[in-house]
């Protein structure tokens, strides 16, 4: 096995590896907050030194769109690692609502010119865009069910573009993965979703929501447990699959934005002070010492 591919099969598992076995157990998710169906994603690459700006404008933008009846929602997230960029997941429930939603917003901003000219002064900072539309695939996630991501300050994303003809080798890897995580009684979860749009195909989008960066510490350890779990005949198909059926993966991680996100009430309700904060009441400013003294 060469070492590019050796790194392809290590990056897939590090992915699902790198994670604390307790993270989501100890309540019961939010059901607004469940995997949607499908998801537009919107890479955005913005000129050096103006992320201060991006953020300032995306959350105008977003509390803008507050009282509004606009069309979709979604959930900003900053780069960490990878490129400099933000990444804006947008869930929906099928292509007929992300066509009214590309249907709506040019009504909002007609009858919003104030909010038209946040989002040009928000499209200027821009140097490159590229929009994905991927469709969720129950049969390829673990527990998916479990996932709450009102809960989530961070997000893992694992991107893995195939070769042609190969599917169902990714489908059967992931599969034997999944079932090593059932054989160690992990409660882990992550979702799969298929690139429709936007993207060479055949592709691959998993994504892991993260409470805090600390659920990466054991990745050493996990790594040697689902490999036993695997057992070596299963190990060494992984590493064929990664050989023949892996044109490329990227794994990076995104902390998310509240304040440049906008998401419905019972999203929010599932973790208010982080999605919703209450202003801070300001203290009275002291009297003056001329003020505070009687004149004679």
């Amino acid at each position: 096995m060469n070492a590019k591919r050796f790194a392809l099969a290590i990056t897939v598992l590090w992915f699902l590896c790198a994670q604390n076995l307790s993270a989501q157990v100890d309540e019961s998710p939010n059901p607004a907050a469940s995997p949607p169906n499908m998801l537009v994603l919107v890479h955005q690459e913005f000129r050096f030194g103006k992320e201060g700006e991006r953020q300032k404008l995306a959350a105008l933008m977003a509390r803008a769109c507050d009282p509004l009846n606009v069309p979709n929602d979604w959930i900003d997230l900053e780069a960490i690692s990878g490129s400099p960029e933000s990444l804006s997941f947008d869930p929906f429930d099928s292509f007929e609502q992300v066509d009214a939603a590309f249907a709506g917003w040019p009504r909002i901003f007609a009858a919003h010119p104030e909010l038209a000219r946040t989002q040009e002064e928000y499209n200027a900072l821009l140097v490159g865009e590229r929009t994905i539309i991927a469709v969720r695939r129950d049969d390829l996630g673990f527990r998916p069910q479990a996932i709450d991501f009102s809960k989530a300050r961070f997000l893992r994303v694992l991107e893995v573009r195939l070769n042609p003809g190969h599917e169902r080798d990714f489908v059967e890897a992931f599969r034997i993965l999944g079932g090593a995580y059932e054989r160690i009684k992990a409660t882990t979860p992550w979702v799969v979703y298929q690139v429709n749009v936007g993207i060479p195909s055949p592709s691959f989008l998993v994504f892991m929501p993260l409470r805090d960066l600390r659920q990466n510490d054991d990745l050493l350890n996990w790594r040697k447990d689902i490999r036993e779990a695997e057992g070596e005949d299963a190990a060494s198909q992984m590493e064929q699959i990664a050989r023949e059926a892996y044109a490329a993966t990227e794994s990076n991680l995104y902390a998310i934005n509240p304040g440049a996100s906008r998401v419905s009430k019972d999203f929010a309700d599932g973790d208010p002070a982080f999605w919703s904060p209450k202003p801070s009441a300001s203290k009275p400013a002291p009297r003056k010492e001329a003020e505070a003294k009687p004149k004679p």
